[in-house]
């Protein structure tokens, strides 16, 4: 059974969608992003930021669907120099929301909420979507450009072990202790 729906952001109706409300059609939203967005979130990856999201929400009779447009920039802190720099993002997303018996995410992208709900929380999602827009190796722009110290890393064998039976005797000339570890069994 797929989990519950859980959200560790701090309950706030700025980023919650009032959805009883609306009617079946198309409605745009914006939010903008910055540094008390991010304090919501007991996290450390993003501390502060300049971000602007359109939603738009599709509503119709059985599903929500939910298209999120994120640009802007994010303040990170360099893997390399331990420098601050402005990381520009520009993410699409979206969700979609159906709806059902019980509220549980059945997947990544896919919520499913009762009839009765009243608001949809977004502000999980949006640092989501920003989290995972985010580079694994954050690096200052002045690095970003530089040849990597090794390019043929992907190509080069770094670690070899040999298979019992190998019948290279290269270890036996250049370490005799390989021999007499080989008799123990």
């Amino acid at each position: 059974m797929p989990p519950a729906i859980d959200s560790t952001v701090k309950k706030d109706s700025q980023y919650d969608l009032a959805i009883a409300k609306l009617a079946h059609k198309t409605h745009h939203f914006a939010f903008e992003l910055g540094r008390d967005f991010f304090a919501q979130f007991e996290q450390n990856l993003v501390q502060d930021g300049t971000l602007h999201a359109d939603v738009t929400l599709d509503k119709t009779d059985r599903l929500i669907t939910l298209d999120f447009h994120i640009t802007g920039t994010v303040r990170l802190i360099c893997d390399r120099s331990l420098d601050e720099f402005d990381q520009p993002l520009d993410i699409r997303e979206q969700l979609l929301v159906r709806f059902g018996d019980r509220e549980v995410e059945l997947d990544d992208n896919v919520l499913q909420i009762t009839p009765e709900t009243q608001t949809l929380p977004i502000a999980q999602h949006l640092f989501d979507y920003i989290g995972l827009a985010l580079p694994m190796k954050k690096l200052h722009p002045r690095f970003q450009n530089e040849p990597d110290e090794n390019p043929d890393a992907d190509s080069k064998l770094i670690f070899t072990t040999r298979q019992p039976g190998d019948d290279d005797d290269d270890d036996e000339a250049g370490d005799p202790r390989w021999a007499a570890l080989r008799n123990l069994n």
